[in-house]
């Protein structure tokens, strides 16, 4: 009888490094390794991790990528919905874990493993994202997490790696930082504490604009994004790099998220994400002209029930489709263009082009001018909205008096 396969959610890192040796070494398994690439990766980096997994003994390396499902499956509804947790985070890191589980387990299901595994620790949100997708859509499928099982430390991973011949630069860097197609998380010392935010060098993205300011113009079909200053892109993933270029020069994007973690504790960690908070304030300014006010206000309830409850690794439960379909229903006349002012570590909503805009009436100028009613059609209006109020008053009064 053959050794059983295990399929690795891999990143190069220390924790999966270990668990790729701990389970050939140890266990005895035909170790697969894989990434599920969102977007975070390069070319270079793909392939540096490849060559780390095959010295650490992996039978087979993969490298799934998932950019183009990610947008379409997730990113898509995060703009249609203007989704930013606590009114602050694009749900950057958090929303990719999800569609890497869902690529890492389709490809486990495919070479018929026996067994998946994860190198989370028991601290954080990606333990409950990973193993939750695993056993919604491969329940027979065994999950194994050494580091977390075993709860070890970074010495002791080091070691075990040393001893069995495999040495890297393991150096635990002042700053943990993880790069996706929409945003990136920094976590250090500072997110650590309620009362300290992190210095201007713990931010990859750096100041590079030498100008005063620059004009930005986001195009929109149907609320996707179709085109960055004149140029149409078919790609809607390259539109979403280009923005983050251009914001990224002036250093915009950066914040603090402070919010409730799956598991019931509080998690402070901080982020820059240039691209998706001008792609999706661009886009909520637009429906400002666009949409009805009842279309905004359930828009407003539903967005953030659904990025909560792709946060809380929900994706997969149906109501999530139906969320969906609502959102898309509404985009139809979010079509125009928004210009945006850039200015170093800020930005200026300027305005928008379309020809949808509800504000280009013949009902009236607001504060200037009405053409579709009469000073006595405004009159009798008044008097039968305040009827429920001056019914309530009226009844308060004669209370009072009794």
């Amino acid at each position: 009888m053959g050794k059983k396969k295990v399929v690795l959610a891999f990143s190069g890192g220390l924790d999966t490094s270990f668990c790729a040796k701990y389970l050939s070494e140890e266990k005895g398994y035909e170790v697969y390794t894989a990434i599920a690439n969102t977007g975070g990766f390069d070319e270079v980096e793909c392939k540096l991790i490849e060559e780390r997994a095959y010295k650490l003994g992996a039978v087979k390396h993969v490298t799934l990528n998932v950019e183009q499902e990610y947008y379409e499956k997730s990113i898509k509804y995060m703009v249609f919905g203007n989704v930013l947790r606590n009114g602050t985070y694009p749900i950057s890191v958090s929303s990719e874990r999800i569609f890497q589980a869902i690529a890492i387990i389709n490809y486990a299901k495919e070479i018929g493993a026996d067994a998946v595994a994860h190198g989370s620790t028991g601290a954080g949100n990606d333990q409950v994202r990973f193993d939750l997708t695993f056993e919604v859509l491969a329940p027979d499928i065994e999950i194994i997490t050494p580091t977390r099982d075993m709860v070890l430390s970074r010495e002791y991973e080091i070691n075990y790696l040393k001893e069995h011949g495999y040495e890297a630069d393991f150096t635990k860097m002042e700053y943990s930082i993880n790069k996706g197609l929409w945003g990136t998380s920094v976590g250090g010392k500072e997110t650590l504490q309620s009362n300290l935010t992190l210095p201007d060098t713990a931010y990859p993205s750096q100041l590079e604009a030498e100008e005063e300011e620059e004009d930005m113009f986001i195009d929109f079909v149907n609320g996707e994004i179709s085109g960055v200053n004149g140029v149409t892109y078919k790609n809607k993933v390259d539109a979403i790099r280009a923005v983050e270029e251009l914001g990224s020069r002036w250093a915009i994007g950066r914040d603090m998220h402070v919010g409730d973690t799956i598991i019931g504790i509080k998690g402070r960690v901080g982020f820059e994400a240039a691209g998706p908070l001008l792609i999706i304030n661009a886009h909520k300014l637009l429906e400002k002209h666009t949409l009805t006010k009842w279309q905004q206000y359930w828009k407003d309830q539903l967005g953030n029930w659904y990025g909560m409850f792709l946060h809380e690794a929900q994706y997969l439960e149906p109501v999530m489709r139906d969320m969906e379909a609502f959102l898309a229903s509404t985009q139809q006349n979010v079509t125009g263009r928004v210009i945006i002012t850039l200015r170093p570590y800020t930005y200026t909503l300027v305005g928008i082009e379309s020809d949808f805009d509800l504000m280009k009436s013949d009902f009236g100028v607001y504060g200037e001018e009405q053409k579709a009613w009469s000073a006595d059609d405004v009159k009798g209006f008044t008097r039968i909205l305040g009827n429920q109020m001056k019914l309530y008053y009226s009844v308060q009064n004669k209370n009072k008096k009794a």
